[in-house]
């Protein structure tokens, strides 16, 4: 195992341990604010603490960079935000926030957040409670629910309501799609309000809306199944 791999393989783990960090700290709150800090991997840092300061300015990390909240520009191989984030965060491996981002966060690896997105963000995967951005990941995205503009290379999933558009190039999903949902391969929704483009498209129920590609299938239709185009309205 090489050097890069081994780095790999240990920002994977702290990646894994990073919530748990946050839940055990996420009480206590800051003891104070600083315009610049810098770290090898907090609590290895100026000034000293994980987790304990609010970042009003730019915050230099070597490896893992853990603050409070994060107004100003965040760069590190790994960073965790407890509170709100705004401005401008950019790593190599993972980007988490416990609470809601208004910033553009931009990683080679995975942008987590276990609040709400207002900002932007751009990397390998995305994992969200609530999206009122822009998420753009190169192999997928998961969230809770989404008003916004999602786009991947393999899939999207939104675990209850899509409002607004998802691009993907393999497979899109969602409970409820309000809007526009755009793949390459196959479209999926309990209840369309809107539209579906794509090879294959199926909805189990369409209030309202309609589909185009190659199987056009919604379930509560008369028919149930036609070719290039189907809808209800």
């Amino acid at each position: 195992m090489n050097k890069f791999t081994k780095i790999v393989a240990a920002a994977a783990m702290l990646a894994l341990a990073v919530p748990s960090f946050a839940a055990e700290e996420e009480e206590e709150g800051p003891i104070g604010w600083t315009p610049f800090a810098i770290s090898l991997a907090s609590p290895v840092q100026l000034p000293w603490g994980i987790g304990n300061w609010d970042v009003f300015g730019i915050d230099l990390g070597l490896f893992y960079n853990d603050v409070w909240h994060m107004y100003g520009l965040d760069i590190a191989l790994a960073t965790t935000v407890r509170g709100d984030t705004r401005g401008l965060v950019l790593s190599g491996v993972f980007n988490y926030a416990s609470r809601d981002i208004y910033a553009i966060r931009g990683t080679l690896g995975a942008n987590i957040s276990a609040g709400a997105l207002y900002g932007m963000d751009v990397g390998g995967f995305g994992y969200h409670n609530e999206i009122y951005g822009i998420d753009i990941e190169l192999v997928g995205t998961m969230q809770k629910k989404i008003t916004g503009f999602d786009a991947s290379l393999i899939f999207n999933l939104t675990e209850t309501e899509s409002c607004g558009c998802n691009v993907v190039g393999g497979v899109n999903m969602a409970k409820t799609a309000y809007g526009c949902q755009i793949a390459g391969v196959f479209n999926y929704t309990d209840e369309l309000h809107g539209c579906q483009i794509g090879l294959v498209n199926f909805a189990r129920e369409c209030p309202w809306g309609f589909q185009i590609g190659l199987a056009n299938i919604i379930m509560d239709n008369k028919i149930k199944v036609l070719p290039i185009v189907n809808g209800y309205f």
